[in-house]
């Protein structure tokens, strides 16, 4: 039973929460909620998004991938303020692009008209090659690393410390990927379907979850993946950008995987402030920071 709920747990919940998403593009009209008219993939997302995390926050409690990890690290009301912080900017990003009257009235297009889930593929592999290349550029440049380091400060890997990102770092995400989004051309609603995967893989691979994914690791980024790049060790760390897919990481290279192999400690070697107003603040005196006795 116990390797029945792991083999399945990364692709079920994967699954029903695009599923009851996809409620919410057949639901027509808006929905009334409290005096407001809302739209229903909205409300759909978001109950979508509290499903997977209801169910995760329960077995990172039944099967946790470390023990360890489930011990309090002084740092959940840190992760919780930079997700907020992060979701909120990002959310704001996201609004006032798409609120501009060029990406509002968009003809429609030849992909535009095809199935959701074949324009959701194409936009997904569009979208992931800005997010690779901003993920690789944030490691490999040391000024960009100063930002992304905040995210990789972690010692524990949960989904409460999946939206610990600074405001800088998660931005840049968002305008290197949006452009290459819109410019394939498909639907707002193949659009969210993207944004929406990309928010359950993005809690899926951090969570504290004993998952096996076999094959599915070498197509997708899964918490057996992704946490090789969460590792100390830097040849192991420094790969597996990709967000969503690892396409790009098999092409240019940065592919890691050692599906045998127990992982070693995760972090970074430079020093983080405890404080996540020291974590905002940090990376723009960096060098001082890391020289300070």
């Amino acid at each position: 039973m116990i390797r029945f709920v792991q083999w399945a747990t990364w692709p079920l919940l994967l699954t029903t929460s695009c599923l009851i998403l996809s409620v919410g593009f057949t639901t027509p009209g808006d929905i009334d909620v409290f005096g407001l008219a809302v739209k229903p993939e909205l409300i759909y997302f978001n109950l979508s998004y509290a499903w997977i995390v209801l169910w995760l926050l329960l077995l990172e409690r039944l099967l946790p991938y470390r023990a360890a990890w489930q011990r309090k690290d002084g740092q959940t009301g840190a992760d919780l303020a930079h997700t907020l912080l992060n979701k909120g900017l990002v959310q704001f990003t996201i609004v006032q692009l798409m609120g501009m009257s060029f990406f509002q009235h968009r003809e429609a297009t030849m992909l535009s008209t095809q199935p959701l889930l074949v324009q959701a593929s194409v936009g997904l592999l569009a979208a992931e090659f800005g997010l690779y290349w901003a993920h690789r550029w944030s490691h490999e440049w040391p000024l960009l690393w100063r930002f992304h380091a905040v995210h990789h400060s972690v010692k524990r890997l949960w989904l409460i410390n999946t939206g610990r990102f600074h405001f800088v770092d998660s931005n840049l995400s968002v305008l290197a990927s949006v452009p290459f989004l819109l410019l394939t051309g498909i639907s707002m609603n193949a659009i969210i379907l993207v944004s929406a995967i990309t928010a359950y893989i993005g809690v899926l691979t951090h969570c504290n979850v004993a998952t096996r994914c076999g094959f599915l690791s070498y197509v997708f980024n899964t918490p057996n993946l992704h946490r090789w790049h969460h590792s100390l060790v830097p040849t192991e760390g420094n790969a597996n950008y990709g967000q969503n897919l690892m396409l790009w990481d098999q092409l240019f290279g940065t592919f890691f995987i050692r599906p045998e192999a127990e992982l070693g400690e995760i972090g970074i070697a430079e020093r983080m402030p405890a404080r996540f107003i020291g974590q905002l603040y940090v990376p723009f005196i960096w060098k001082r920071y890391q020289r300070a006795p």
